[in-house]
């Protein structure tokens, strides 16, 4: 797949960086948009090709509801159009899923994972976990009072964060779509992302907070099933870890970048 010229319609993408950096191509989680990767293209640009797409559900997409097929569909269009057919893959929560997927799906376009927040697997008793908590936010976010509870609680989370005042505007700006958050849970619950991890020959970072408590569970067993994985984590903070240390977090996926992907393997 080699990188396309003209506009294929694709709404919602930003972009930066040289055209010909290494790809890096950022999937957010599930309530935020692509503006919650701000810091890390900020600090990556200078060096990389940096691509990061509103999701279905999201941004300029909230119109839509969430499902992975269509997710895939995405970020198959915004890397053909956007890199040179291959990239280096970096995903959040629900992003880190959608990365997953698509490295099990086209394992030659990607250089490489970093996988933050994602490496719970929904099977067995956490699929059960997954179709609870889906519930419980969609009846969460059905009445308007409900819905807009949980929005201003994300805008109190990004306004404490420690940001530039127009990163956060930004983030902020693009809205906060907590609706999504229980319409993904069905979508991901029972498939085995683990055993989908496991196919991709390429290096893997698993990339997590250090009180991301859920996640942090099956990060050993997540990383120990990839073909090339190892394991990070960022001290003091949570599951949005871009956002709540986005210089070391940036770091470390330069470090990657450079370490695993860039050299010889």
């Amino acid at each position: 797949m080699s990188r396309r010229n003209g506009d294929d319609g694709i709404a919602g993408i930003d972009v930066a960086g040289p055209d010909d950096g290494q790809s890096i191509v950022f999937v957010h989680g599930a309530m935020f948009t692509r503006k919650m990767w701000l810091p890390q293209i900020r600090g990556l640009s200078d060096e990389y090709r940096i691509v990061a797409p509103d999701l279905p559900g999201h941004g300029v997409r909230a119109d839509e509801t969430f499902r992975m097929e269509p997710a895939i569909d995405l970020l198959e269009r915004v890397i053909g159009r956007h890199t040179d057919g291959n990239a280096v893959l970096v995903g959040l929560s629900l992003g880190g899923y959608a990365a997953t997927e698509y490295a099990y799906r086209h394992p030659g376009d990607v250089d490489g994972l970093v996988l933050s927040g994602s490496s719970a697997n929904p099977v067995g008793g956490m699929e059960a976990l997954a179709r609870a908590t889906g519930a419980i936010s969609r009846l969460a976010t059905k009445p308007d009072v409900s819905k807009r509870l949980v929005e201003r609680l994300g805008e109190r989370w990004v306004n404490n964060r420690d940001l530039p005042e127009d990163v956060k505007r930004e983030i902020l700006e693009a809205g906060i779509y907590p609706k999504q958050f229980g319409d993904a849970g069905p979508d991901v619950a029972g498939v085995d992302f683990r055993a989908k991890l496991s196919t991709y020959p390429g290096p893997t970072l698993v990339l997590n907070g250090e009180h991301d408590k859920v996640m942090r569970r099956g990060e050993r067993e997540h990383a120990a099933a990839a073909q090339d994985g190892r394991i990070e984590v960022l001290a003091g903070v949570g599951h949005i870890c871009n956002l709540h240390r986005p210089e070391t977090y940036t770091a470390r996926v330069r470090n990657f970048v450079r370490q695993r992907v860039a050299a010889p393997r």
